[in-house]
């Protein structure tokens, strides 16, 4: 059964990958991005999936951003997947309230954006699927992203508590945490630091987008219906959280 599907940061690298396996999966999708206009034309013109821009650190741009997304889907959104993100690194002791602010904002303030206007649709429906794009980085820490690793172990946070909130109304809310996935901006990591990266992976590769695509589409089919509260990390091994 196909069902209204919305992806944050859905139009390039993993945003996008999972935006086309919901498609690919039934489901009829609406992806939001954030600036590159060319770049969502291209990717909607070639998938046939409506794009719509709005700042997801903004919550009156997520409200009606949604309410317009809804509108070109036909009714509620059942699916949301909170993708979005920026990175701003640097040492801590040289960041910027900038830097800290845009990353917090962007990261973890948008999961609030963009889901408490969805959510009341989806306990009235008894049905919904939240899955939220968390990070290795959030699990682990990474020296230089004290920002960007604070925003995604939030996530995580945020994950675990609204599903203990959700679970009696047949809406589920999930995690997957991705390691170092071959996008785009990972491929502009200098090669010998790449390299060096890929020694610490168990499996001796880069994930792809489409692996974390298929993720969120198990987690938001009805076989996943008694999974709430989880994290999927999906790093190849290279961290193992108990």
């Amino acid at each position: 059964m196909g069902r209204r599907a919305l992806v944050t940061g859905g139009t390039r690298g993993i945003g996008a990958a999972i935006s086309i396996a919901l498609q690919k999966a039934g489901h009829s999708v609406a992806a939001n991005y954030a600036g590159n206009d060319e770049a969502a034309k291209a990717f909607a013109d070639e998938h046939g999936i409506a794009v719509f821009k709005w700042d997801v650190g903004d919550f009156a741009a997520c409200e009606a951003g949604i309410r317009e997304a809804e509108k070109a889907l036909g009714g509620s959104i059942e699916i949301l997947v909170n993708n979005a993100g920026i990175t701003r690194d640097g040492m801590f002791h040289k960041m910027t309230p900038e830097a800290w602010n845009d990353v917090i904002r962007v990261d973890l303030t948008s999961l609030f954006n963009m889901t408490r206007p969805v959510i009341d649709g989806m306990r009235e429906a008894g049905w919904g699927r939240v899955v939220n794009i968390s990070s290795i980085n959030g699990q682990k820490g990474q020296m230089g992203q004290v920002n960007y690793s604070a925003a995604k172990a939030g996530v995580i946070g945020f994950t675990k508590a609204l599903a203990q909130e959700t679970a009696r109304k047949g809406i589920t809310i999930n995690c997957v945490a991705p390691g170092y996935i071959n996008t785009d901006m990972v491929a502009a990591v200098p090669q010998n630091v790449l390299d060096s990266i890929i020694a610490g992976i168990p499996v001796n590769r880069l994930g792809e987008a489409e692996e974390i695509g298929a993720a969120v589409v198990y987690l938001t089919g009805d076989d996943a219906g008694f999974i709430t509260g989880a994290t999927l990390a999906a790093n190849g091994g290279q961290h193992m959280a108990g």
